[in-house]
């Protein structure tokens, strides 16, 4: 890998979602209208929103972020530019690296907004820091970005990239523990729940929620989520072709 090449790539992803400015609200946007719709559903009971604001904070950015990713990524493969920048010195850990970068940027405004707006606009109540909640959603939001270029690796289209969301997404969100605590779900659901990455993005939510410091749990869970968010990076590179056919 090649640092200067990995930030040129990170640039030119940047210049072109500038370009791009339904991308950009998409991101940058609905994660914070989602959580606003979400407080005054709640309204007449604000602590059911404090018990499940925290963890859609980190839900919501991830799912974001994986769609815009998903297809931008693709109609860059569709398009032949993966395919001639491929033919270029250019290693594909760079490439993949420079976009993770790119869109990582953009996963941290994401991130400071959304956290900035549930709790001083929203008055969502959390016991810990808002620093580790922002943390949390900060590496909610790479793991989507991560997911994202992942996926399209296996769409043809960009209908086929939002095909996936189900198949990727929405299993996650049934037995994160969003719904019902996951020792209380059936064995089997319990033992796959363990296993997905959102399980532990809602976890590291609910101890920020619950605890004013920083705890053994939720250092295994923000490790877990990063850990997973780099691992599907480098299944992201594995799965680059050299030719977009």
């Amino acid at each position: 890998m090649n640092l200067h090449r990995t930030l040129a790539t990170a640039a030119r992803v940047l210049r072109q979602l500038r370009h791009d400015p339904r991308s950009i609200a998409l991101m940058l946007l609905v994660p914070c209208v989602m959580l606003l719709l979400l407080r005054y559903v709640f309204d007449g009971n604000p602590r059911t929103f404090d018990s499940i604001g925290a963890s859609l904070l980190g839900i919501f950015p991830l799912i974001t972020m994986f769609l815009v990713t998903s297809i931008a990524t693709l109609r860059e493969r569709t398009s032949g530019t993966l395919e001639r920048l491929l033919a270029m010195p250019l290693a594909k850990g760079d490439l993949i690296a420079g976009y993770a970068l790119a869109f990582g940027a953009l996963a941290v405004v994401q991130s400071v907004l959304a956290t900035g707006l549930a709790l001083w606009a929203l008055g969502l109540d959390v016991t810990g820091s808002a620093w580790l909640l922002l943390l949390v959603a900060l590496l909610d939001a790479l793991l989507g970005t991560a997911l994202g270029l992942f996926v399209s690796a296996f769409a043809a289209s960009e209908f086929q990239a939002v095909q996936f969301m189900p198949a990727v997404i929405f299993p996650q969100l049934l037995l994160c523990g969003l719904f019902t605590p996951r020792d209380k779900m059936q064995p089997v659901l319990e033992a796959i729940s363990n296993v997905l990455p959102m399980s532990y993005a809602v976890d590291g939510m609910n101890e920020v929620l619950r605890h004013p410091d920083i705890t053994g749990d939720f250092v295994r869970d923000a490790a877990i989520v990063a850990a997973c968010a780099v691992l599907v990076l480098a299944l992201g590179a594995a799965t680059l072709r050299r030719r977009t056919a």
